[in-house]
């Protein structure tokens, strides 16, 4: 596996890095695992049932499959004032426009797409799904997801280490201290504040005859409560994302349960993972499989369901929409 990993030291916690761009030149070329499709849902279905513990680690493109879309008709529904002005077709991309607005208007899309994305449920029940296949077993999660879906599904919050943020908090955007600020309350006043109405089962919506404001009120825009500097979203995109204690102790239990569990059956599932940050999942999974006695890697993906070869014995690759996949066990 030297070909693929680099361990590197970063604070307290071993990691696994490397270049993205050679991987991605090299993955054209990985194996698919071995086996066809059913012969593969069949191992799979038999490794969760046989494993003591189970590791997922997620992916943004398990978030799609659950209909969390950023574009089309949500993008429609509660961006399109925003795109007839500024000219773009996505929540992602205007997230990046909306920097160089005012700080009413900033707020005004960013409580839009903080909500939908994070209060709302998705239009689809994948997380569901997912919990019924592992609820009984003693399970792990790690994922790159900000969107707060695992929890919103049922999993234990115990069980989950968000590693890149969590779009309901905000944190200094100095930053000038390591903790950040749950933001639920002031988003809702916020959409409020815009013209939406919010349903008994947290939807938006916008009531007959009512033309959605682009602005928020001055008082609701956020600051530091410490230097009084604007707030910004606790999403790892530079040096300045604060690592909380809570995110260190979720870090904390998931090396726990790691530690605990080596020498065991263990499934690495990986669940819709690409490779905007694959050393968090992706390299991490690979390296652990090849390592420990007895574990086995699993990769569900929807057209780079791959392994490297030194663990293609060990693994299951499953190539597909992970929502149909997992109705598929």
């Amino acid at each position: 596996m030297k070909d693929f990993f680099v361990k590197k030291k970063n604070g307290d916690t071993d990691t696994i890095q490397n270049g993205v761009s050679a991987v991605r030149s090299l993955r054209g070329g990985l194996p698919h695992g071995t086996g066809g499709r059913e012969e593969n849902l069949a191992r799979l279905k038999h490794e969760l049932e046989a494993a003591d513990a189970v590791v997922i680690g997620a992916g943004a493109g398990l978030s799609t499959s659950a209909g969390f879309i950023y574009t089309g008709e949500r993008f429609e529904t509660y961006f399109r004032d925003f795109a007839d002005k500024y000219h773009f077709e996505d929540m992602y991309s205007g997230g990046f426009q909306v920097m160089q607005f005012s700080p009413e208007e900033f707020w005004a899309y960013w409580s839009r797409y903080i909500y939908v994305n994070r209060y709302m449920d998705p239009p689809k029940p994948v997380y569901d799904r997912l919990l019924e296949l592992v609820r009984d077993k003693d399970y792990f999660v790690l994922t790159t997801n900000v969107d707060h879906c695992f929890q919103k599904a049922g999993f234990d919050k115990h069980r989950l280490f968000y590693t890149q943020g969590d779009y309901g908090l905000w944190q200094c955007s100095e930053p000038c201290h390591d903790k950040t600020y749950d933001n639920s309350e002031t988003v809702r006043a916020m959409v409020e504040a815009q013209g939406f109405a919010i349903t008994a089962v947290g939807t938006l919506t916008v009531p007959e005859g009512v033309t959605l404001k682009m602005t928020v009120p001055t008082e609701l825009v956020p600051h530091c409560p410490v230097c009084g500097k604007p707030m910004s979203m606790n999403l790892r995109s530079d040096d300045r994302f604060v690592e909380d204690a809570g995110w260190h102790s979720a870090a904390e239990r998931y090396s726990d349960f790691l530690r605990r569990h080596r020498n065991m059956k263990v499934l690495f599932l990986e669940a819709a993972v690409g490779y905007n940050t694959p050393s968090i999942v992706k390299y991490s999974f690979w390296q652990m499989t090849n390592e420990w006695p007895d574990a086995t890697y699993a990769c569900l993906n929807y057209g780079e369901a791959y392994a490297p070869e030194e663990i293609a014995k060990k693994s299951i690759c499953i190539n597909g929409d992970i929502g149909k996949v997992l109705n598929q066990l």
